[in-house]
């Protein structure tokens, strides 16, 4: 990544944010390994201000697509109040093993940490009640199926930790390339298969007088096959 792909991959810019393209398989920041990471290249995003801008909210390192980020601290903190409040609406294109039994439906299987170790991110699915659940909720519709994998959009109401991929789990159809969740027995072939989830379209009410933003990114090569 240079500082040019990164402005290349710019879908909106307005005062307030930015929304890029985040390309699958780098890290937005920096995590107990080290390593280069798209914060990194930030500061090529100035465009005249006198700061970078910062992370709004977070996409996992192997997940493609909307990235938005804050230009300034006010604008922060005014994204950061949708998020918290989940008015962002956001949507996801990911592939999973094997087909739902229903075409459409609602997840809400609640979410807690595996471990409570401080830097632990590792999460799992809890039952309604447990210590440390989290309420979570998923919408999904299958839009289409290919040799035994469906395509689904995946619309979460809630903001948890891997919530896309557990939730998928819950399910009974891990996403494709799931390295952390899925069927162990399904390691080896998952090793060389990145995974299949791409934050495609995100609606931000960023403007109390006017209509909500929408940025959409397109699906990468990987989702060709089924679209």
């Amino acid at each position: 990544m240079t500082p040019e792909e990164l402005q290349a991959r710019i879908l909106y810019r307005d005062a307030l944010m930015l929304v890029i393209d985040k390309p699958a398989g780098m890290a937005v920041h920096k995590g107990p390994k080290g390593g280069t990471t798209l914060e990194d290249f930030f500061p090529a995003l100035q465009f005249g201000l006198p700061n970078a801008p910062a992370l709004a909210h977070r996409l996992d390192r192997e997940t493609s697509g909307c990235l938005v980020l804050g230009r300034h601290k006010q604008a922060l903190a005014r994204l950061g109040d949708l998020f918290a409040k989940n008015l962002a609406q956001k949507t996801y294109l990911a592939v999973v093993q094997g087909v739902p039994a229903q075409p459409s439906g609602v997840i809400t299987q609640p979410l807690r940490k595996k471990s409570q170790q401080k830097n632990s991110w590792w999460m799992m699915l809890a039952e309604e009640g447990q210590a440390g659940a989290q309420f979570a909720e998923t919408h999904y519709e299958v839009l289409k199926v290919v040799d035994g994998h469906a395509l689904l959009k995946l619309t979460p109401k809630t903001g948890r930790t891997h919530q896309l991929r557990l939730h998928c789990v819950a399910l009974g159809c891990p996403i494709l390339g799931e390295k952390i969740y899925g069927d162990k027995t399904d390691e080896a072939k998952a090793a060389n298969t990145p995974l299949h989830l791409h934050a495609s379209r995100i609606e931000l009410p960023l403007y109390p007088k006017k209509p909500a933003i929408v940025v959409e990114a397109p699906a990468p090569e990987i989702f060709a096959a089924y679209l």
